[in-house]
């Protein structure tokens, strides 16, 4: 499963808990552009951690390809 899969069910699960909030901040900063406090991902457990690594690592690989098949300079 992709990790956007992963998180959205995490914040759909537990929209209250600090992975949740942490999460959806994520989502929506990477969503944006905005700035994201690279802090509260370090307050999160290593397991969730490398899950927030993971989407934006899929984040960045799914943006790189949208804009070479868009003819955009990457």
């Amino acid at each position: 499963m992709r990790a956007i899969k992963k998180l959205k069910n995490i914040i759909q699960d537990s929209p209250d808990s600090a992975q949740g909030l942490v999460f959806a901040r994520l989502l929506i900063a990477l969503e944006s552009g905005n700035d994201f406090p690279i802090k509260d991902l370090y307050d999160l457990n290593l397991k969730d951690f490398e899950l927030a690594i993971e989407l934006m690592r899929d984040w960045r690989i799914d943006g790189y390809y949208v804009a070479k098949s868009s003819g955009k300079p990457t």
